[in-house]
């Protein structure tokens, strides 16, 4: 994962609240376009922006595709982070 992608990824309002919607747990395109006021098409591409980013992952069931928040994704962010607080 390139960290620029990532820190570019969470610099748009709308995916940041994708991230803290996605936090609370799995949820569906349609789910998490309710609280957007924006397309369900643009949902999509910034899902795939996170999902690029290695910040979300998505799973097939049946026709609908579940996002959960990627662990991993934030682990390598924030131990990136943590570099600037260390003595």
């Amino acid at each position: 994962m390139i960290f620029s992608d990532a820190f570019m990824a969470i610099a748009d309002p709308n995916r940041r609240y994708l991230l803290e919607e996605l936090r609370r747990g799995p949820k569906t395109v349609n789910e998490l376009a309710s609280g957007l006021p924006v397309s369900r098409p643009a949902v999509s591409q910034h899902l795939k922006v996170l999902l690029d980013a290695g910040l979300v992952h998505a799973k097939a069931e049946g026709t609908r595709r579940v996002y959960t928040v990627s662990s991993a994704g934030f682990l390598k962010l924030n131990i990136w982070l943590d570099q600037f607080w260390e003595a």
